[in-house]
């Protein structure tokens, strides 16, 4: 592949529509789906029964709150579990462009987050902060956050979206 075409397609693979899920529905990467096949989603009401979660990974999806510097140059964020809507909602009828990845408005409780974050996530314009949307696959460890006792999950792969790329039902007036 000459240059040119490389960087092409290194910058169609950066776009918007691909990494941040443009569609009427829900689409998780290829990677994404690899690795949270096995994964069982998140239950607040059982995840105080740590027999139940020890040999399981977790997945959830979750607004960043905060973002503090945590353990081993890992990112400390705190996040509002959501649960991801079985329709994305788009501003215009059969335009995929115009479609966001959609959470419920209703928060599911807080976790914590111990992740290392990407390069591009940890700085710049599209860093991770502040109403971020995360999916997050990890496994729940017996340690809890000082701060008010909810759970941490030490993350090992997450999928991010900063504000202006997902939606919920309350922060859009869209059409399905």
């Amino acid at each position: 592949m000459k240059p040119t075409l490389a960087a092409l397609a290194v910058f169609a693979a950066g776009c918007g529509g691909i990494s941040y899920g443009h569609a009427p529905a829900y689409v998780p990467l290829d990677e994404e789906r690899r690795v949270v096949e096995s994964a069982r989603p998140y239950d607040a009401d059982v995840v105080h029964h740590p027999e139940e979660w020890a040999k399981r990974r977790v997945t959830l999806f979750g607004i960043v709150e905060s973002r503090s510097a945590g353990t081993g140059g890992q990112a400390l964020l705190r996040l509002t579990v959501r649960a991801l809507e079985p329709e994305n909602l788009c501003k215009r009828k059969g335009d995929d462009d115009s479609c966001r990845v959609t959470v419920g408005d209703r928060d599911l409780g807080v976790v914590w987050v111990l992740a290392p974050l990407r390069e591009e996530d940890d700085v710049g314009p599209r860093a991770i902060g502040q109403r971020s949307l995360l999916r997050v696959l990890g496994s729940i460890g017996q340690d809890v956050s000082q701060a008010d006792g909810a759970p941490i999950v030490h993350a090992t792969w997450y999928r991010q979206w900063p504000v202006s790329e997902y939606v919920t039902p309350a922060t859009t007036s869209t059409v399905r």
